[in-house]
Parts: structure tokens; C-alpha cells; sequence
């Protein structure tokens, strides 16, 4: 109720089976609802999981993140447990959200993506090869930078990559092509929404 119009483009290419990672870019605080109603349960049989900044996850707004199905994690220093917590959710054939970005970005740009995503799915499809590790790029607009009552919002789904053409090879170097093959599908979608 609080958007005048919510518009998604490329449902139909969210995955309804195996470990799924979504990476939507970062306008606003609003993006997570707006994935869940997106891609969520109704749409795709999975409940969300999303990784979230640790400075995110404390007084209320962190009681609302975990029970959304939150966990934290620190951008700068990531603890091995919570990059294990992502781990064994994706080989139980979950649905992860993580924002590559790293930040919310009101300018509507596509800004440089952080490496961890990259390399949480192929430590996941390394450690369980044929595990199957799809990454969804999802781009979201809305109406005004500062997500106003009223404004309309359009999401864009993009086609799934897949962790497994990326695993041969030094993990390194297969991180990086994977960052920049999703940011460059990230850039595709966002066109023409300037």
C-alpha cells in the first residue's frame, strides 16, 4: 500500500529448485520487503535467508531482520562462521540474498561489486560439486532516490548464472570473472531506467 505501483519484469526466471543466490542491487531499506514479495515463498517455495551488514542486526530493526530470517555478517572482517553459516545453507539448497554491493546507492548507478558473494557460491559448489548454485541478478528502481510515499518501483530479474562454469580453474581468478560477469548482467538490467 505504500507504493503507488510495484512492477516486475522476468519472474519467470527465478529458479523453484536447488540453492539459489539472489543479488539485488541497494536503493532502500524497502528492498528486502520487496524481495521477499518478489521472490519469496509465494512465488518460488523458498523462504529467504538474507545476509545482512552486523551494524544492521541490533535493537529492533535487528529483532525484525532475524526473525525475517536474518543473520549478520561484518562486510569489512567476515568471521568464518557466518561465510559457513551461507555455506551450509546454500548445500541445503536454500535461497540466500546478499546485496553485492555492499551499501544502499541512491543514485541509480550500478556501483562496484564486493568480491564475497563470488566467493561463498564457489566455495559452496567446490566443497559439493553438482551441487548446482545459481546466482539471480535483480536490479530494483524506484520513482524517486529517496523512496517517497506514493512513488512506483520496477524490479528486473535476470537470467541465472551458474556457479559451475566458473569452478575450474584458481578459485581466485574464477571469483573475479564471476564479480564481473554478475555486474555487468547488474548493468544490463538497469538500463534505460535514467
Amino acid at each position: 500500500m505504500y507504493f503507488r505501483e510495484i512492477e516486475v519484469l522476468g519472474q519467470e526466471n527465478i529458479p523453484t529448485t536447488g540453492p539459489v543466490i539472489l543479488a539485488p542491487t541497494h536503493r532502500s531499506r524497502w528492498d528486502p520487503l520487496l524481495i521477499g514479495s518478489t521472490a519469496g515463498r509465494w512465488v518460488s517455495g523458498h523462504d529467504l535467508r538474507f545476509m545482512v551488514s552486523a551494524n544492521e542486526v541490533s535493537g529492533i530493526q535487528g529483532w525484525f531482520i532475524r526473525r525475517l530470517g536474518g543473520f549478520p555478517v561484518d562486510p569489512k572482517r567476515p568471521a568464518i562462521a557466518s561465510l559457513r553459516h551461507g555455506v551450509e545453507l546454500l548445500q541445503s539448497k536454500e535461497m540466500l540474498v546478499i546485496f553485492p554491493e555492499g551499501g544502499i546507492f541512491r543514485d541509480g548507478h550500478v556501483h562496484p561489486l564486493k568480491p564475497g558473494l563470488a566467493r561463498l557460491a564457489l566455495q559452496a559448489e567446490i566443497m559439493q560439486p553438482s551441487l548446482g548454485v545459481k546466482i539471480l541478478p535483480i536490479t530494483l528502481h524506484y520513482g524517486h532516490p529517496q523512496v517517497t510515499w506514493g512513488c512506483g518501483v520496477e524490479i528486473r530479474i535476470g537470467k541465472p548464472l551458474h556457479v559451475s562454469d566458473y569452478t575450474s580453474g584458481n578459485v581466485k581468478e574464477s571469483a573475479r570473472q564471476l564479480t564481473s560477469v554478475l555486474e555487468s548482467s547488474l548493468k544490463g538490467l538497469n538500463e534505460n531506467y535514467l
